[in-house]
């Protein structure tokens, strides 16, 4: 059974880890819920399926939708 270091490191099992294909050197993210901690392998681009509803209106530029939300911000700061 791991156990947590000083610095609060867990070892992970080799076969827990190769059952969900997860490597040396690969990211994970940490999530607390019901008093459990969950660990996930990061999936590269696993953030596009919560956007994927998300369309650009590609008549605004880049630097225009930069400059709007640097307005808004200091219109909350005032």
């Amino acid at each position: 059974m791991p156990k947590v270091s000083s610095k609060r490191q867990i070892t992970l099992p080799a076969a827990q880890c190769r059952s969900v294909g997860i490597e040396p050197g690969d990211e994970c993210r940490s999530f607390v819920a019901d008093d459990r901690i969950t660990i996930v392998r990061q999936q590269p681009g696993s953030a596009w399926g919560c956007l994927a509803h998300l369309k650009a209106d590609e008549t605004v530029s880049d630097e225009q939708s930069r400059q709007d939300a640097m307005e808004r911000k200091r219109g909350q700061t005032l």
